[in-house]
């Protein structure tokens, strides 16, 4: 496969389902949504039926820790291996220029594989290639254990690029007319349109010209303020974190037996630009299901003085409320608990972000056994339908504006964990491309 070493990417070799496979079956949206609902899981397996499905080479992780989890990997694990015997999966060599439509806005993207070497997770890196939020490196044994002797990968990771002034996806788009479709067709249970087609080498070189433009360092250095001498940041995480930092963790304990030319040490990603404008960053909201002690105890016990509690007569008073605070103190909804809906405040809050004071909260009441488990959710529809059942608690989140990320990433470094998501969950990649990472 092509490397172009200097801004970390590799021309990859991508696998396609065979024509006459239902892609509607065939494309499932990714594993890390929906946790909290499995009635959508049970939906998509109705729907799949027996049908050639990326259902059945992915791992929802609504069934994390369920009995028959070592058995399921394996059966993907064969599965992987019976769909390439039989020709399910086709090779095909180059990257590919994407469309997702759904709710009216359409991301574009580009299919491509990114270096680990040029990828750091861990909290203070300076590569190429970054995390934009906190990797939990707790939540990685159980991927690891699903990627590790797995002959392929699919990947449901997004990753952003900073382009305001539009060189590298767009131009595709301009010139779509000109590409071979390879496949083009509605998403299953709501989830809009998706569309596929083949980059030619002219327009490869292209992309990858206005890739290394990103990377120049005094273009960097000129569009962010800062030294040239400050590290370049070309690629910046937007969806899958955990993903792309189990792909390197497996990576590194392979490398020196396996030879630095082995496919895994690459990963297969789609990126986008966050000036897209179909793209839009939401909230990631907290759920806490199950809870053992007193919720409001706590956060005046962690808080004292600084925290404040205000109730609201309902769900859309308390998101305008969140969504236009804007004084010194931190805004935070509250949806269940033993109450209905409330606003938080927190004055002289530990973290610049409201998600970061309440997550470390969240973190220490959880691990003080306030609460059986937490989730992570999108939409507000959500967050009040789940937090409003017995014995459960929410916490409503405002979203961070996505032109803010690549700068406070470049000077802060990574936000708190579960910051943004890249829309709502239904908008969330859909498995379609799959390449082989073992020989």
């Amino acid at each position: 496969m092509k490397i172009i070493s200097d801004i970390g990417i590799q021309i990859p070799q991508v696998y396609l389902p065979k024509p006459g496979v239902d892609l509607k079956k065939w494309a499932v949206i990714a594993c890390d949504q929906f946790t909290s609902e499995p009635e959508y899981w049970q939906e998509v397996e109705r729907m799949v039926g027996d049908a050639p499905s990326t259902l059945n080479l992915t791992f929802p992780e609504v069934h994390l820790e369920k009995p028959d989890e070592e058995n399921r990997i394996k059966n993907i694990q064969l599965t992987m291996r019976s769909y390439l015997e039989q020709g399910i999966l086709q090779p095909r060599d180059g990257l590919i220029y994407v469309e997702r439509t759904v709710s009216g806005k359409t991301r574009k993207g580009i299919i491509l594989c990114l270096d680990l070497e040029r990828y750091d997770y861990n909290k203070g890196s300076s590569s190429l290639i970054r995390a934009t939020e906190g990797t939990i490196v707790d939540r990685l044994p159980p991927r690891i254990k699903i990627r590790q002797g797995a002959v392929m990968e699919l990947p449901h990771i997004l990753v952003l690029i900073d382009d305001p002034n539009h060189t590298v996806i767009e131009p595709l788009a301009a010139d779509k007319a000109k590409l071979e479709k390879l496949y083009d067709f509605d998403l299953m249970l709501d989830s809009g349109h998706l569309a596929g087609y083949a980059v030619n080498e002219a327009h490869e070189d292209r992309v990858i010209d206005a890739l290394r433009g990103l990377a120049n360092p005094e273009t960097f250095a000129a569009k962010y303020g800062i030294g040239t001498d400050q590290p370049v940041l070309l690629f910046a995480m937007g969806d899958g974190n955990h993903s792309l930092a189990t792909a390197k963790a497996i990576w590194e304990k392979m490398k020196l037996e396996a030879g630095m030319d082995h496919p895994s040490r690459y990963a297969l990603v789609e990126i986008e630009n966050v000036h897209d404008e179909g793209l839009e960053f939401e909230p990631i909201h907290r759920v806490l299901f199950g809870l053992k002690k007193d919720l409001f105890a706590a956060l005046e016990n962690t808080f004292g003085a600084n925290f404040s509690y205000t109730p609201v007569s309902s769900g859309a008073e308390m998101i305008q409320r969140v969504d236009n605070a804007n004084g010194q103190k931190q805004a935070v909804g509250l949806v269940g608990g033993g109450k209905q809906f409330g606003v938080i405040e927190i004055a002289n809050p530990t973290s610049n972000l409201a998600v970061g004071t309440i997550q470390s909260f969240l973190d220490g009441f959880l691990k003080n056994g306030g609460a059986e488990k937490i989730d992570y959710v999108h939409g507000e529809d959500v967050v009040e339908r789940l937090a409003l059942q017995a014995g459960n608690a929410g916490f409503y989140l405002a979203g961070m504006h996505k032109n803010e990320l690549f700068k406070t990433v470049i000077l802060d470094g990574a936000l708190p964990r579960k910051t943004f998501s890249m829309g709502e969950a239904r908008e969330k990649r859909f498995y379609m491309e799959a390449r082989k990472i073992l020989l």
